[in-house]
């Protein structure tokens, strides 16, 4: 179960750990944004120049459905959303596309399946076309466009595949892609959010084609002002970091409770934690089955790695504490302390000497790391 909200309001200054006094945005009041509190008149000001971006995104046909809930962060939806969007027929879909409840994975057995060569074939190739499909969506990225013209931007080129956008009614999640911003770890629904330069972005991005699940994602800067944040970089230089010296583990042999060691202590080099609540899964003709791949150390998962394998690595890796709060849609996980955090995931698959990363970067997908700030990397 996810930890419930702090029952008292925080300030909106960043990096302010103070609760919140009875001081408010006045245009934050006069636009009918609700929730901007600060501490005093001092943190107001100082957090001016970043608040009053919040401003732009206000409209008289958008509004927070969740006006009373305790956000833990600055972010906040941005609704309505738009219609479901539509996958046609001629395209084979999950077995969920309809009911929105998938009828395999962890509930239906213990069991790791082992691909024969067809089904890494198979996987194989709806993790290339999934790449395809993240470096279209990355390639958009800017200042100006919202989440949902992301949605519709993966969508689309999931389509022009062939292919059935795997989260769309996966457990009722209404939209194609995952996008995570700033303070949102994970599942965050794509909406009416304008990004803006400063955000950091998280596309997750899994694909079923041809009666396989395809799943990776990345973090991205949104403008100079991220790449120019030695937080934003730090905590996402470091899940990028993570997620690697967790792959140079894979090769059969490996326990699975090792990744979860090696992501740890790098993490806690850099001064960061680890999500503890979600973690990576097995994925084949089934988008979530076992394994269950923790990130965090000391952890009891069981298993070892063996040719066939088919596996997600995704760290969820954090500037402050490593607990996490579940917004009212019950899909938006976001840190207890409204501090940012960043994810990286690939697909794998364990070969008889190794590892192969299916949904490897290729030389022109876009993103990539930057050098860690100076005082951060120290």
């Amino acid at each position: 179960m996810t930890e419930q909200p702090p029952a008292k309001k925080k300030c909106l200054g960043a990096d302010c750990e103070n609760d919140a006094g009875t001081l408010q945005c006045p245009k934050c009041l006069s636009l009918g944004i609700k929730g901007s509190f600060f501490c005093s008149q001092d943190c107001f000001k100082k957090n001016w120049n970043t608040h009053k971006e919040l401003h732009k995104l206000a409209s008289p046909e958008t509004y927070n459905p969740f006006p009373s809930f305790s956000y833990t962060g600055p972010l906040r939806p941005v609704y309505p959303l738009s219609p479901r969007r539509v996958v046609p027929k001629s395209i084979p879909h999950p077995d969920y596309a309809e009911s929105g409840i998938p009828g395999g994975g962890r509930t239906r057995s213990n069991k790791i399946e082992q691909l024969d060569e067809k089904g890494r074939e198979g996987m194989r190739k709806v993790c290339r076309l999934a790449r395809e499909v993240l470096d279209v969506a990355a390639a958009a990225i800017r200042p100006g466009i919202t989440t949902d013209d992301l949605d519709k931007i993966v969508h689309d080129a999931c389509i022009e595949r062939n292919s059935y956008p795997s989260p769309l009614n996966y457990n009722f999640f209404p939209k194609s892609v995952c996008t995570s911003l700033n303070e949102v770890i994970c599942h965050g629904i794509p909406d009416k959010r304008v990004l803006v330069d400063g955000d950091i972005l998280n596309l997750d991005v899994t694909l079923y084609h041809e009666g396989y699940h395809g799943d990776l994602n990345e973090t991205y800067y949104v403008g100079d002002k991220a790449k120019a944040d030695p937080d934003s970089v730090r905590v996402t230089e470091t899940a990028r970091e993570c997620l690697e010296e967790a792959i140079k583990l894979v090769k059969p042999g490996t326990l699975f409770r090792d990744f979860g060691n090696v992501i740890e202590a790098h993490a806690k080099s850099r001064g960061c934690s680890v999500i503890r609540t979600y973690v990576g899964h097995g994925i084949n003709k089934t988008f979530h089955c076992p394994p269950n791949i923790p990130h965090y150390a000391k952890n009891r998962a069981v298993g070892e790695c063996k040719p066939g394998m088919t596996f997600t690595i995704e760290p969820m890796i954090a500037l402050g504490k490593y607990r996490d709060v579940t917004w009212p849609d019950n899909w938006t996980s976001t840190t207890i302390d409204g501090k940012r955090t960043a994810q990286f995931e690939h697909t794998l698959l364990v070969t008889e000497t190794g590892v192969e990363i299916l949904t490897a970067r290729t030389a022109d997908s876009p993103g990539g790391p930057i050098p860690m700030p100076t005082a951060a990397a120290a």
